[in-house]
């Protein structure tokens, strides 16, 4: 049995903790017509799930929480009941095909079943249909989830799937055996690993300074945010909407300026994010917004989560999109001097090695604190730079989808694919700002900024 890490669990705690949230992550792939069959489309997928061993597993608890949950192998699995199917109405453009996304994002996961979903859509223009592939955010990050693309959508058509046969789904007092177990010889098995960082006084000298310097950052940006409109109470349903550019656009801007396209991407949501509160009659304040910044410390090609954390201030007092950009490139680089991300991850990877009780209290009792110092997750994951195919079907589009909880009524995706880059916003109907004002004003930082790092962009 693979158990969950902390922070895969983590994702499982805020969502019980928050009844309107929904924690589950999702790519849109736009594919060109026609539309498959669903058995045929269910057959391609169940003849590549052997190289993905989670996604015929379920998540069990382990009894009075002693230990991490666990995958176990599902023994009632149809991959035909992961696989829905619905038809836009006309025109079905792409306005109809977010409001889609976000009905369908907005619903839970039902836990006793495997923790991912496709969704069929049909009816978009040109004869072209899309494929909504969710997945909830404890089974994946996002940089796991995106090398999904790479087995799914491939060219070569896949080999039959030989017979599945699940092991035995295990029972309470396995859990429990399992869990106590785990308990008992935890700290001997963590043991070597310890006596090899003794052995090496310089590397834990270094990683000892280094995480007293990200400990540092990560206290200071604990400070609450100013209060603005941006965070509070967060409803069930979500809106989705996108902004769409190129890759050569950003490396323009990035070379031009001498930053990195992570900069020139945050910058613009730094411009959205300003938009709305000027929009709103809100003082857009130095202080007012703090973004989580997931950093991918993956270090292994297992399917679960291996990020840490920069938490940025937001420049959204500046008024001129350079002035943006250039506080943006020199906070982010502070960040990491400070080792922040460091930090974040000697966080998580202790937590792993310790007993899971007193992690998994931990875990529910912050998950029902209200946390005031985040105002927006901003995640920024780079996809297939290739052109990917189903069944003979080519990708011509592939959009990126970011839960929001804890008072986050705003989130942003960024996924670059096959020479374009898409940022996929996520909002809380119930308080999302105007339509488009934030995909529209994304557009027109990008524009600005490359109109001034050398002409207009090539299409």
């Amino acid at each position: 049995m693979d158990t969950l890490s902390p922070l895969d669990a983590a994702f499982l705690e805020i969502e019980d903790a928050e009844p309107e949230s929904s924690l589950a992550i999702a790519s849109i792939a736009v594919l060109e017509g026609p539309v498959p069959a669903q058995e045929e489309l269910v057959t391609e997928y169940a003849a590549r799930l052997p190289q993905v061993p989670r996604y015929r597993q379920r998540m069990r608890r382990v009894p009075f929480d002693l230990g991490p949950p666990v995958w176990a192998d599902d023994p009632g699995f149809d991959p035909a009941k992961q696989f829905e199917r619905i038809a836009l109405p006309a025109p079905g453009d792409e306005g109809a095909l977010c409001e889609l996304v976000g009905l369908i994002m907005s619903e839970r996961m039902d836990r006793s079943r495997p923790l991912w979903q496709c969704w069929v859509v049909e009816g978009l223009p040109e004869g072209r249909w899309a494929l909504v592939s969710k997945i909830h955010h404890s089974l994946a990050d996002g940089v796991s989830a995106s090398a999904l693309h790479e087995l799914f959508f491939r060219v070569e058509p896949a080999p039959p799937a030989p017979v599945w046969q699940p092991e035995d789904e295990p029972g309470p007092f396995t859990l429990l055996g399992s869990a106590v177990r785990r308990l008992v010889t935890g700290p001997f098995t963590e043991l070597p690993v310890l006596v090899r960082t003794m052995l090496s006084p310089e590397r834990l000298a270094r990683r000892i300074a280094d995480t007293a310097r990200g400990m540092a950052a990560l206290a200071t940006a604990l400070v609450p945010a100013a209060s603005s409109s941006l965070t509070g109470p967060v409803g069930r349903q979500r809106h989705y909407e996108l902004a769409h550019t190129t890759l050569a656009d950003l490396l323009a801007i990035s070379r031009y300026f001498r930053v990195t396209l992570n900069d020139v991407a945050l910058a613009a949501v730094t411009g959205a994010l300003r938009a709305v509160l000027l929009d709103r009659g809100e003082d857009p304040a130095a202080d007012t917004v703090r973004s989580l910044v997931p950093v991918s410390v993956r270090d292994s090609s297992t399917m679960d989560n291996q990020i840490s954390l920069l938490l940025p201030v937001l420049p959204v007092d500046l008024p001129d999109p350079v002035e943006r950009l250039t506080a943006v490139h020199r906070r982010l680089t502070a960040l990491k001097r400070e080792k922040e991300a460091e930090a974040g991850l000697t966080v998580t990877t202790t937590a792993a090695h310790g007993p899971f009780p007193p992690v998994g209290w931990a875990l529910r009792a912050a998950a029902k604190l209200p946390q005031r110092a985040i105002t927006t997750v901003t995640t920024n994951v780079p996809g297939p730079a290739h052109r990917l195919s189903l069944l003979g079907r080519e990708v011509v589009d592939l959009y990126p989808y970011v839960p929001i909880a804890v008072r986050l009524r705003t989130g942003i995706a960024i996924l670059s694919y096959a020479g374009k880059v898409t940022f996929g916003i996520t909002a809380d109907v119930g308080t999302a700002p105007k339509a488009g004002l934030l995909s529209g004003t994304i557009e027109q930082e990008l524009g600005a900024l490359r109109h001034l790092a050398g002409g207009a962009s090539e299409k």
